[in-house]
């Protein structure tokens, strides 16, 4: 007879079945590891022998929380949830956790100096497929989609991924070269594929699109893959002290790594690390830290083929959607992937934006209470009354959760979008790293008040002694130049103060195609001298022949020198 085990973690009950054997009939590992974290006191160590260790949904705890920049999920499985743990490690020594369904692999939840160390994690069945081009004819496109590495089928004339939570269709595509890079398109990453298909025998599978109107040829490969995006590979929230030591994500079902209303992360080594045979890593960012505080430091990483970008550490700001009082106001999550977790608690400071201009108010608040009123409002009442001019349509983040910065030695390569974003008004750090082939720019400072409502202006920038080497092969969003500070203003015309500063662009080497070296809007005190620029040919140009393109009315206290060093 099987017994259950019951188990409560972070107020979420769940049964667990003990013995069972899944289906597929790998064990469930899952079931003992979770009772070796259960029984982690302060100041242990999980070591674990090297091998593979498979977690399953149905026998995981199920656990209700928001994911900062994902598809909210209710009844989530989790499969390694460290919640309410001090001072524990996780080796795994070499291990691989195999994640099978649609599940959180791992969690860190209200807990203090968790370590994970010396694991791969990667999933039985991939979320997205790859095939190699062998034919373009007929306006049609074969591929050749290994079953020994992806599922998939084509039925009633369409093309689906074969998932073991079910299956899922394919709208788009990207192509990359078989060894590695992105293939360079003048409209940027993803193109439209359809899923119209039939069998063509084998591993190959004929599709009712023209991959060569989008200028692909044959032996190039294609990602097959879709918008969705349920969960993160790791999920950090209000935990503290966090390290992660050779930790690779070699796919997942959204981000790498998720951190959010965290304090200190550490990550050393690892990364998003291509497996054997495929293209792709992870569906989303490698890593995003959303509303942390602390130290986030980053060295000696390798983050490779990803849908997005290596790091992107921002503030979540909420929109004014009504002022009940002088010192009350609703406001609401406006991105739909960004809704539910905490971003005010009572005795916080709250920083002021007006909206359209993207201007900070000098004057911060304080929260007296903060009451969600559901998923995507909540209702804030302050000590003192709001600044003047501060109304509807303008937005409030948190002045006291942003993080410093430290993005040291590492290797970003071969990747959608740009490489590395930073929104946050403490310092930041970039230096000794090799941005390659990124598809967008190699380094975003963004930041806005009405589109994506991720904010947080940057004060403190240093960019220093990296490798540039080809970047902005396509264009993105906010992406016009190698180095982009690019914040969204909507009235750029009437804004009477920047909203980035003090940012230094020194010791570079920039390996190039003829693309902008350097973007700037709204933005001031910015430095771009003593960098080594090395041009060519590789690629088409971009940018009109431009080297600096200056998108601000007033480009004060702004240096600029393509001198050697």
């Amino acid at each position: 007879m099987r017994h259950l085990l019951k188990l409560v973690i972070g107020g979420c009950m769940a049964l667990c079945v003990l013995g069972a054997m899944p289906v597929h009939g790998e064990r469930d590992d899952g079931i003992e590891l979770r009772r070796k974290i259960q029984a982690a006191s302060s100041g242990s160590a999980i070591a674990l022998p090297k091998r593979e260790y498979h977690l399953y949904p149905d026998s995981s705890p199920k656990m209700n929380f928001y994911v900062s920049n994902h598809d909210q999920q209710r009844d989530i499985p989790v499969g390694l949830p460290f919640v309410k743990k001090n001072r524990v490690t996780l080796d795994g020594q070499g291990s691989t956790l195999v994640v099978h369904g649609k599940m959180q692999p791992l969690l860190v939840q209200d807990s203090a100096g968790v370590t994970l160390r010396n694991l791969t994690i990667r999933y039985a069945t991939p979320f997205f497929v790859e095939g190699k081009i062998v034919e373009i004819a007929d306006g049609m496109t074969t591929l050749e989609v290994p079953r020994s590495l992806f599922s998939w089928k084509v039925e009633n004339g369409k093309f689906r991924i074969l998932r073991e939570d079910g299956e899922a269709g394919v709208n788009m595509a990207l192509p990359f070269e078989a060894d590695g890079p992105m293939v360079p398109r003048a409209g940027g990453g993803d193109m439209g594929w359809t899923d119209r298909a039939e069998e063509a025998g084998g591993d190959r599978v004929r599709f009712a699109t023209d991959a060569s109107k989008a200028g692909l040829k044959e032996g190039q490969v294609v990602v097959l893959r879709n918008g969705m995006r349920p969960h993160p590979a790791a999920v950090l929230y209000r935990a503290k002290d966090t390290k992660l030591e050779n930790v690779v994500f070699q796919d997942s079902q959204g981000m790498g790594l998720l951190a959010q209303r965290s304090e200190n992360v550490t990550i050393s080594g690892g990364g998003c690390i291509r497996a054997k045979g495929r293209i792709y890593t992870v569906s989303a960012d490698a890593t995003h830290f959303s509303n942390c505080r602390g130290l986030i430091h980053v060295e000696n990483a390798l983050y490779e083929g990803m849908m997005d970008d290596a790091i992107n550490v921002h503030s979540t700001c909420l929109s004014i959607e009504k002022v009940e009082s002088p010192t009350c106001i609703i406001a609401k999550y406006m991105h739909h992937q960004s809704v539910g977790f905490e971003v005010f608690l009572a005795g916080e400071r709250v920083q002021f934006i007006r909206g359209k201009v993207l201007e900070n108010i000098p004057e911060l608040g304080r929260v007296k209470t903060a009451e969600m009123l559901d998923e995507r409002h909540v209702k804030l009442t302050f000590e003192a009354p709001l600044p003047k001019g501060i109304g509807e349509g303008d937005a409030v983040e948190n002045a006291d959760w942003y993080p410093s910065v430290e993005f040291i030695n590492n290797t970003v390569r071969h990747n959608r979008a740009r490489g590395a974003l930073f929104t946050t008004p403490k310092s930041v750090l970039v230096k000794g790293n090799k941005f390659v082939r990124s598809h967008g720019s190699a380094i975003l400072l963004a930041g806005d008040a009405q589109g994506w409502f991720e904010s947080g202006s940057c004060r403190d920038v240093k960019i220093i002694g990296n490798l540039f080497d080809h970047n902005l092969t396509a264009g993105y969003q906010f992406t016009d130049a190698i180095i982009s500070i690019c914040p969204e203003v909507r009235d750029i015309g009437n804004q009477k103060q920047r909203y980035h500063r003090n940012i230094l662009i020194s010791g570079n080497t920039f390996r190039t195609h003829h693309v902008p070296l350097l973007s700037v809007r709204s933005a001031e005190h910015v430095v771009f001298r003593k960098n080594k620029v090395v041009w060519d040919d590789l690629f088409p140009p971009r940018g009109k022949g431009r080297v600096f393109i200056i998108n601000d009315p007033v480009p004060e206290n702004i240096i600029l020198s393509t001198k050697q060093p």
